[in-house]
C-alpha cells in the first residue's frame, strides 16, 4: 500500500476466522454462542411428567369408583305432588241456606261444610212417619179381622154340620109321609146357603192372609208393607240429612265463593272442592329406559321446587303395569310406514314417608313446609345397584390375564 505520509503502513493480512464456542452443559445458549441461564425447564418437565404418571391411576381409580356407583339412583323431574281430591256435593237438591266455611279454609274430617234449606224434607219426613203408622195400624186391623175371620168359618161349618143333619131327617120324615116336601126342600135351601156363606168366609179369610204374608202370626214389624213404608221413612231421614253436607275428610276447601245462600244446587252438583293435607303422594312418570332397577319398597329422596333447602323421604309404592300412554282415549296406531320409536314414560308412585302438613311436626318432631298438589318435584330413588365394568374393559381384562 502506497505511503500517503500520514504515518507507518503495516502489512495486509487475512482475517481470522471466527470460532463457534460449545455450549456448556447445563446451560441453554441462544445466537452467538452465550449462555444465558441454567436449564432448569426440563427438569420440572420430568418432574411434572412424574406427577402426572402418579396421579393418572388416582384419576383413573376415581373414574371407575364414580362409574361404577353411579348406577345406584335413578332421578327425574317428570314428577309432581298428587293428594286426595274431591268435589263437594250432595245426592238431593235444594236451595243453600247457609255457608259454613270460608276460601282455602282448613277443616277437619266430619265438619259442616254448608246447609240446605230443610223443611221440604221435614215435611217429606213427617209424611213418611205418618204413612208408616197407617200401614201398621192396616196390618194391626188385618191381623184382628183375619182372627175373627177364623171365628166365623167355625160357626159357618158348624152351620153347615147343623144342616146337614136337618136335611137328612127331612128326608126320612119325608120318605114315611111324616113331613112334606116343602119342607124337605126348605131344609136343602137352608144347607146350601150354610155351604156358600161358608165358601166366602175361607175366600175372605184367604184374602186377608195374603195381606199378611200368608204368616199372621208374623210380627207386625217384619211385615213386607210395614218394612216397605220404614224403607221410605228412612229415606225420607237420609234426604233430610243430607240438607247438612260435611267434609269426608281433612283438608282445604278451595273456590268455596263459587256458592251463595240462595242459590239453587242440582243434586249431585259440586258445590266446591277439597283437598287432603293429611294424604299426600308422588305420581312421577320415569322413562321406561329408567325403570331398569327399580322395584318396590325402594327408598326416594323427594326435592320441591318450591322449597329448594329441604327434602322429604319417601318409598316406591307401586309402578304401573302399562305406560302412560296405553289409557289414552286415542292410542298411538302405528300402522305407517314412517314410524318414529318414542321412549315411553311409565306412572310410577310413592309415598311421601314424611310429611308435615301446614307446617305441622312431621316424624321425629322436626317441621317441614305443607305440600301442595300439583307441586313439581325432583325424586332421586336409591336403587342400590353397581354397574359392572364395560364390555369391552372385561374382555381387554380377561385377555390379559389369559396371556402367557
Amino acid at each position: 500500500m502506497p505511503d500517503d505520509g500520514s504515518g507507518p503502513s503495516y502489512p495486509e493480512t487475512a482475517e481470522a476466522p471466527a470460532t463457534t464456542a460449545k455450549p456448556l452443559a447445563g446451560r441453554t445458549t441462544y445466537a452467538g454462542g452465550t449462555a444465558l441461564h441454567p436449564a432448569r425447564p426440563r427438569a420440572r418437565r420430568r418432574r411434572l411428567r412424574a406427577l402426572l404418571f402418579l396421579l393418572l391411576p388416582v384419576a383413573l381409580l376415581a373414574l371407575g369408583a364414580w362409574y361404577m356407583s353411579g348406577g345406584q339412583t335413578m332421578s327425574t323431574d317428570d314428577a309432581y305432588v298428587e293428594a286426595d281430591k274431591v268435589g263437594i256435593a250432595t245426592d238431593v237438591s235444594g236451595i243453600v241456606d247457609r255457608v259454613e266455611v270460608t276460601d282455602n279454609q282448613h277443616v277437619a274430617a266430619g265438619q259442616v261444610l254448608y246447609r240446605l234449606r230443610a223443611l221440604p224434607y221435614r215435611i217429606a219426613l213427617d209424611h213418611a212417619t205418618a204413612d208408616l203408622g197407617v200401614v201398621r195400624n192396616e196390618l194391626e186391623a188385618q191381623r184382628d179381622a183375619y182372627r175373627d175371620m177364623q171365628s166365623q168359618i167355625l160357626r159357618g161349618q158348624a152351620d153347615v154340620d147343623y144342616y146337614k143333619t136337618q136335611l137328612r131327617r127331612q128326608h126320612d120324615l119325608l120318605a114315611a109321609h111324616v113331613a112334606s116336601q116343602e119342607s124337605y126342600e126348605t131344609a136343602n135351601r137352608n144347607l146350601v146357603d150354610a155351604q156358600q156363606k161358608l165358601a166366602s168366609l175361607r175366600q175372605q179369610l184367604a184374602g186377608l192372609g195374603a195381606a199378611l204374608s200368608g204368616d199372621p202370626d208374623m210380627p207386625v214389624e217384619r211385615q213386607p208393607r210395614y218394612r216397605v213404608a220404614l224403607a221410605a221413612r228412612d229415606e225420607a231421614q237420609r234426604q233430610l240429612d243430607h240438607t247438612v253436607v260435611t267434609a269426608p275428610f281433612a283438608g282445604i276447601v278451595t273456590n268455596v265463593p263459587a256458592i251463595a245462600p240462595g242459590k239453587y244446587l242440582a243434586a249431585a252438583a259440586t258445590a266446591f272442592f277439597l283437598v287432603a293435607t293429611d294424604h299426600v303422594w308422588v305420581e312421577a312418570e320415569p322413562k321406561e329406559t329408567e325403570l331398569t332397577y327399580v322395584r318396590p319398597g325402594q327408598t326416594a329422596v323427594i326435592s320441591v321446587d318450591t322449597y329448594p333447602d329441604v327434602t322429604w323421604t319417601g318409598t316406591v309404592e307401586s309402578i304401573s303395569p302399562a305406560a302412560a300412554q296405553e289409557f289414552a282415549l286415542l292410542p298411538a296406531q302405528n300402522t305407517s310406514g314412517n314410524w318414529v320409536k318414542v321412549v315411553q314414560r311409565i306412572p310410577m308412585r310413592i309415598r311421601v314417608d314424611t310429611p308435615a302438613p301446614d307446617g305441622a311436626a312431621g316424624p321425629g318432631g322436626d317441621r317441614r313446609p305443607p305440600l301442595r298438589a300439583g307441586m313439581s318435584v325432583e325424586v332421586e330413588i336409591r336403587t342400590g345397584h353397581t354397574r359392572a365394568f364395560p364390555g369391552f374393559l372385561t374382555a381387554l381384562f380377561r385377555s390379559g390375564r389369559a396371556a402367557p
